[in-house]
């Protein structure tokens, strides 16, 4: 044996090997439970341990809802200053010998349709949250219901269920959803059986997969993924060359 395979074999330590084994142990699959439309167990879902078993951070989860809802803010309230009131400009009356306090124009905020005194203008709250950090907040709002189990999985057979209402409030009822707050992320958004049967419900969201977001995964109490939806999700996110 040479002096350089000696050298590389003695490089190999145990913890370098037993840091390989936890890299491919980290990456096997977990399962999520899954049933039918009608409330029926069926086998588990695998999901990627890479979204649902991530590090969690709060400080980042807080500061994901805080730029959400700035960016959510128009930001086009306006009032007029007293130049922009269409009022006359000139003096009201003489400035002595009348009795009265001395005032300029009608236009000023003391009178009534007067110009506003420090109102707000049109302004950009919006703030900027990274790729690399918005991804992180989103694995890490699943990892946190899915830890709270939060998360099922629904076949994806029920998106051929009778467009009735009363089918999807059967399917809440047997798994004790009602008067939850519930989110179903389905392939893609649109027009199909369960999307009418769910429509109606009021406590009941639709998103596709690649639309969904942080602020959506901590505000609903339930997340339902259609099997089909979990492929296109990690799809998307998982992908190397993400746009």
């Amino acid at each position: 044996m040479s002096k350089a395979q000696d050298s590389k074999k003695t490089t190999e330590s145990p913890k370098s090997k037993e840091a390989v084994k936890n890299k491919k142990t980290s990456s096997t699959p977990l399962e999520m439970l899954a049933y039918d439309i009608t409330g029926t167990r069926k086998p588990s879902m695998k999901v990627s341990s890479e979204i649902f078993d991530k590090k969690v951070s709060e400080k980042l989860l807080a500061q994901y809802v805080r730029v959400y809802l700035a960016n959510q803010r128009q930001g086009n309230a306006s009032t007029k200053s007293r130049a922009d009131v269409n009022l006359s400009k000139h003096k009201i009356y003489r400035q002595k010998g009348t009795g009265k306090a001395r005032h300029g124009a009608k236009s000023a905020p003391i009178f009534v349709g007067g110009g506003i005194t420090f109102g707000p203008k049109p302004r950009d709250f919006s703030l900027n949250f990274n790729k690399k950090q918005k991804k992180s907040a989103l694995f890490g709002a699943l990892t946190l219901a899915f830890q709270k189990q939060n998360i099922l999985g629904l076949v994806d057979s029920a998106t051929e269920v009778k467009p009735k209402t009363k089918e999807v409030a059967a399917f809440f009822k047997k798994l004790n959803l009602e008067n939850k707050r519930v989110l179903f992320v389905l392939p893609k958004l649109e027009k199909n059986n369960l999307v009418l049967a769910a429509r109606n419900i009021s406590n009941v969201k639709l998103m596709d997969a690649r639309s969904l977001n942080t602020f959506e995964v901590m505000k609903q109490e339930k997340i339902i993924f259609l099997k089909n939806a979990i492929t296109v999700f990690e799809e998307h996110f998982l992908k190397k060359n993400e746009n």
